[in-house]
């Protein structure tokens, strides 16, 4: 609903009186004094300067969330944040959605201060944040300024308000606090102003200030009553959206920060999402919040408020170092298996394992390492359901689904050899139609993709194991450089159009791919292929375990051959993906 105006005065009040509040999804107070000056300048000019949000909370849901109080006394140092007003139980409140930089603006420029370090002194220094309020110069008009300002507002120190030279600085919390006119008036007329002129220009424009305070009715604003939280932060994200982009995940971490109680969770969780990514990956919040919710066993892992409250933040905080470390140690295997933020398409597929690993540590004290058999079965399951692309779409109730296998499988060894279980996981799969057994249809798929494609690299290295893909010292090399493959070359070779286009088509794809190491790669260059392995291996015995170990046997010395070469190895590839894919486990790599 919409309703035409409150008085800043009035709003400020209920600011005061704690009726206006900041629920936990608004960010902190960043605007500077530069910015306050300039909006109390546009409201003495009659300038718009924009409707406002606010969220009606109903008494019986108002203990459901947390609370902050707006800024009042801002210090650089010493209170840059908002204070924590915890939850009003039992209490009808005003929530304000849009518009809380404008009336914490209001609330610091009428009843507060600001302290903003001063340039050149050291951050220790107390004088280096003077405490500063809201000054109007009763004297200027500054109508001809670049910014089209019109009234001289600015920060100053108390002492200094007053005449000035040819300044009049009027302390702007004044006129909030003092309710009548008269009480402003007889404080210009102290001032002994040198002329009638001054004192009626100073006159007027304090007339001007008390007006647009106490008077006119310029905040107006939309009322929200309906109480489904889910709906009220789509209203949030979309009035959001014109500056920074508020993301849902931006949301519930203001949220989770609200409820943490020994740690700061916005601070954690963007630190934490530093670290991970230094593994080459390309995490984000979202990530983070989701494998929170997994990995404390959360009954859902959905994003929704109703994950986000109470219980369950003080669940996650109390898990917070392990379910640090569990993705840490995710984040490290996979990237020993090569994976990065450019073939790692769905990272939705680490989050069994982090809960795994988890699980793991939680039983043996810490301990998150794998020996080498560990590994190799969690890699081929990862590179299988890439493969199969079972991450599309949402994956809530697959996780959820993933997570319950995983956890019967502790439940239910005997022995404490815990070991990923990827035959369970493969039967909650089948269940959620999304099992990890391959068609012939889906193989042959397989056997002819080309290098765009994002899943190229995990086929590679399913198909090329023995290539060491740690800390990502691998290249994806054309066997022949696709450089080779310009028509004006091939039509030198005596090749017809259709040979061209086919070759040209072909270059690119799986049949001319393998996996070299960097260094490999790079001392192969611009080199025929038959050329380059000459020179590599120097015995006949090393050049044909290369060739076969690539399943390269019959590889031409130029491209007169090269279509031919190609059907060869595609068959060979798509027997040795056929074999590798569709294992009786995981194991029999």
């Amino acid at each position: 609903m919409y309703h035409p105006g409150l008085t800043i005065k009035q709003a400020v009040d209920k600011i005061a009186k704690n009726q206006y509040v900041l629920p936990a999804i608004q960010r902190e107070f960043v605007w500077d004094p530069d910015q306050i000056c300039m909006l109390f300048d546009s409201v003495m000019q009659g300038y718009p300067f924009g409707d406002f949000l606010f969220w009606n909370i109903d008494y019986e849901n108002s203990s459901d969330y947390q609370y902050y109080q707006f800024m009042r006394d801002y210090h650089e140092r010493d209170n840059p944040n908002c204070t924590d007003h915890g939850s009003f139980p039992n209490q009808q409140i005003t929530a304000v959605l849009d518009g809380q930089q404008r009336l914490t603006a209001f609330n610091i420029g009428l009843r507060g201060s600001m302290a903003v370090k001063l340039p050149r002194l050291r951050w220790n220094n107390d004088n280096a944040f003077p405490v500063k309020v809201l000054a109007l110069d009763l004297l200027s008009e500054t109508q001809d300024s670049d910014e089209g300002s019109k009234y001289l507002f600015d920060f100053i120190e108390k002492s200094k308000c007053g005449l000035s030279g040819n300044h009049l600085w009027y302390k702007v919390t004044d006129i909030y606090h003092d309710s009548v006119l008269s009480s402003a008036l007889d404080w210009t007329v102290d001032q002994d102003l040198e002329t009638p002129k001054q004192l009626k220009q100073a006159q007027r424009t304090v007339i001007r200030l008390r007006d647009v305070i106490h008077s006119e009715p310029t905040i107006s604003y939309y009322e929200e009553t309906r109480q489904n939280i889910e709906h009220v932060l789509r209203i949030f994200i979309r009035r959001n959206s014109g500056g920074t982009q508020l993301s849902y995940s931006d949301l519930l971490l203001s949220i989770a920060t609200s409820q943490w109680k020994n740690l700061d969770a916005r601070k954690e969780v963007n630190q934490l999402v530093e670290d991970l990514n230094r593994s080459g990956l390309s995490l984000s919040k979202d990530f983070v919040l989701k494998a929170s919710l997994m990995l404390s066993d959360i009954p859902s892992v959905k994003f929704q408020v109703s994950n986000f409250k109470h219980e369950n933040m003080a669940r996650i905080e109390d898990n917070w170092e392990q379910i640090k470390e569990a993705l840490r140690r995710t984040c490290r295997l996979v990237a020993e298996f090569g994976f990065d933020q450019y073939n790692l398409q769905a990272v939705n597929s680490l989050l069994p394992i982090a809960y795994f690993l988890s699980k793991k540590a939680s039983l043996e004290n810490g301990n998150t390492e794998l020996d080498k058999e560990g590994k190799i079965r969690i890699k081929h399951w990862l590179i299988r359901s890439v493969l199969k692309r079972v991450w599309g779409g949402s994956s809530d109730t697959l996780l959820t689904g993933l997570r319950n296998e995983i956890r019967k499988s502790f439940e239910e060894s005997s022995d404490n050899a815990w070991s990923f279980p990827t035959d369970p996981l493969q039967r909650e799969l089948v269940r959620q139609a999304k099992g990890l057994d391959f068609t012939d249809e889906e193989i042959d798929e397989l056997a002819d993709m080309e290098f765009s494609n994002r899943r190229i690299f995990a086929l590679l290295t399913l198909l090329f194991p023995f290539i060491d893909c740690k800390n990502n010292h691998f290249h994806i090399d054309h066997i022949f450089l696709k450089t080779r493959f310009k028509r004006k070359d091939l039509e030198k070779l005596d090749c017809s159009e259709d040979e061209i286009e086919k070759m040209g088509l072909l270059s690119d794809r799986i049949g001319n791919l393998q996996l070299l190491s960097g260094q490999q790669n790079l001392e192969k260059q611009a080199k025929l292929p038959d050329e380059w392995i000459r020179t590599e291996y120097k015995t006949p015995a090393d050049r044909k375990e290369y060739l076969k170990l690539h399943l390269l046997k019959g590889l031409p010395s130029d491209l007169t051959q090269f279509e031919e070469f190609y059907g060869t190895r595609k068959s060979r590839l798509r027997k040795r993906i056929a074999k590798l894919i569709n294992p009786r486990s995981a194991t029999s790599t």
